[in-house]
C-alpha cells in the first residue's frame, strides 16, 4: 500500500520521502517499532525524551501514510506495528545506522536488543496489514 496521496512540492523522490519521514522524530518511532516496541508507554520511554503530543502526531501521521498500522487493544495499551510498507525501510535504517557507526564518535548499535529480549533471538518483527 502506498502512502496517502498528498500535494508534492516536488517530484524529487528524496525531496517526496523526506516530506514523510525526514523529520527529527519519525524515523526514531520506525526505528522503535522495528526494535519491537509496540505500546505507546514503551514508544514514549525511548531514550531521546520525545513528547507525548509529538509521539502522538507522529503515530497518526504514520498511519495516513501507510507506514504504520494500530493493533487491536490489549487491555488498556493501544499497540502499533510496522506494516509492510513500513518495514520495508529497514535498509533505509540499517544504512544510517552504519553510517553513523562509521561516522559519529560514541554511537553504538542498539536496535533489535528490544525484539531480542521478547523473542529470545533476533528476528524480523511480523508486518501488520
Amino acid at each position: 500500500m502506498a502512502p496517502k496521496p498528498r500535494l508534492q512540492r516536488s517530484v524529487c523522490p528524496v525531496a517526496c520521502t523526506l516530506d514523510l519521514i525526514g523529520d527529527r522524530w519519525t524515523l526514531l518511532v520506525i526505528r522503535d517499532l522495528w526494535a519491537g516496541k509496540t505500546t505507546w508507554s514503551e514508544l514514549a520511554d525511548s531514550p531521546e525524551g520525545i513528547a507525548t503530543n509529538i509521539l502522538a502526531d507522529r503515530l497518526q501521521k504514520l498511519v495516513e501514510q501507510g507506514l504504520v498500522a494500530r493493533e487491536p487493544a490489549t487491555g488498556r495499551a493501544r499497540s502499533y506495528g510496522l506494516t509492510r510498507l513500513g518495514l520495508s525501510l529497514e535498509p533505509v535504517l540499517a544504512a544510517m545506522r552504519d553510517w553513523g557507526l562509521a561516522n559519529v564518535a560514541g554511537t553504538e548499535a542498539r536496535v533489535g536488543s528490544v525484539a531480542e529480549e521478547r523473542n529470545g533471538a533476533s528476528r524480523k518483527p511480523r508486518p501488520t496489514p
